[in-house]
């Protein structure tokens, strides 16, 4: 009989990124990032204005929309996204509060599936894995692509229910 009742090691990491993503003051997501390395927590991140600069909850959300192209099965359709543009988001903060010889080799979780431009920087970052929770289906397939392409272990924690205490309604 197994008496471990420890969470396996995806689940607590997966947690940590969820508490670290209640630093947030995003109204629209919060996001949480860990970068780790075996079993060895470097860094965590959270999305959210630059230090020092009033963030979403303070002076509002900076929304920019974005047209993208998109051709699936033959057809081509236009792809409306916004995105608030105050807000750094954590996997970009993870980058930039970790050094690069902690990154090598390394797993990034969090709570959700980066964006085509955290996937990019997360692609040239050194790390090997990238785990994630929520879907974004917006970027799912490039992203999906372009981590293959680098050799990038990229897998959503199926099956998972993060802390409920972390929990917030998610707008789109």
């Amino acid at each position: 009989m197994n008496t471990d009742r420890r969470k396996d090691w995806d689940t607590y990491f997966m947690d940590i990124a969820y508490m670290v993503s209640t630093r947030s003051q995003c109204s629209r997501r919060h996001v949480g990032a860990v970068l780790v390395q075996g079993k060895k927590l470097l860094g965590t991140a959270y999305n959210g204005a630059p230090m020092g600069v009033p963030d979403c909850s303070e002076a509002g959300c900076m929304i920019a929309e974005d047209y993208e192209l998109v051709v699936q099965d033959g057809k081509e359709t236009v792809v409306k996204k916004q995105r608030c543009i105050r807000t750094i988001h954590a996997e970009q903060n993870l980058l930039l509060f970790t050094d690069r010889i902690d990154r090598e080799g390394s797993t990034v979780y969090v709570t959700d599936e980066p964006c085509w431009t955290c996937a990019n920087m997360l692609a040239n970052s050194g790390i090997v894995e990238v785990v994630f929770h929520r879907p974004y289906p917006k970027d799912t397939e490039k992203v999906s692509n372009m981590m293959k392409q680098k050799g990038i272990l990229f897998r959503q924690l199926s099956g998972y229910e993060p802390p409920r205490e972390t929990m917030m309604a998610v707008k789109e």
